[in-house]
């Protein structure tokens, strides 16, 4: 065996970290500015009122949107705490696990370089019927109780 030769042009090897792939850059953004929401929300209490803002439609008409609890609900789910995040809002403690599943599914889907199909648009129809049911199930009398109990205090006709 010879001596190892030596290169005489510049090396091969790069010292730099390797560069994210392009199509995990847009859900890594995403995570990221999610999870940074989610951390300020679960440090700050929006439980306290007036921390996050307002309402327009619930401080103009009295009715509960259906993303009003939306922070407070995601507050109450970074603490684990189910029922507070349910009487906050409803449809968002049931919605928020559905959204960090897809989200995992366009992680992996471009980790492994595979196209991302987007919704259709009956998932978006069937979306906002949902809401729009939730909007008008929340500000029922006899259903407030249960999915905006922070609106009016829950009288029973026994106390």
């Amino acid at each position: 065996m010879g001596p190892i030769p030596e290169s005489s042009g510049p090396s091969t090897r790069s010292s730099a970290r390797p560069a994210v792939p392009s199509a995990l850059r847009a859900p890594l953004l995403t995570g990221a500015a999610v999870g940074t929401a989610t951390l300020l929300l679960a440090l700050r209490d929006p439980h306290v009122r007036g921390s996050y803002g307002f309402c327009p439609l619930l401080e103009l008409t009295g009715l509960a949107c259906p993303l009003c609890g939306g922070l407070r609900a995601t507050h109450d789910l970074a603490h684990l705490d189910l029922a507070g995040a349910w009487s906050a809002n409803a449809l968002w403690t049931v919605t928020a696990p559905v959204v960090v599943v897809l989200w995992l599914a366009w992680l992996v889907s471009a980790a492994r370089g595979r196209p991302v199909r987007g919704l259709s648009s009956t998932a978006g129809w069937v979306t906002l019927a949902v809401a729009l049911a939730f909007f008008v199930a929340r500000n029922l009398p006899g259903l407030q109780p249960y999915l905006t109990p922070w609106i009016t205090p829950w009288i029973t006709p026994w106390s």
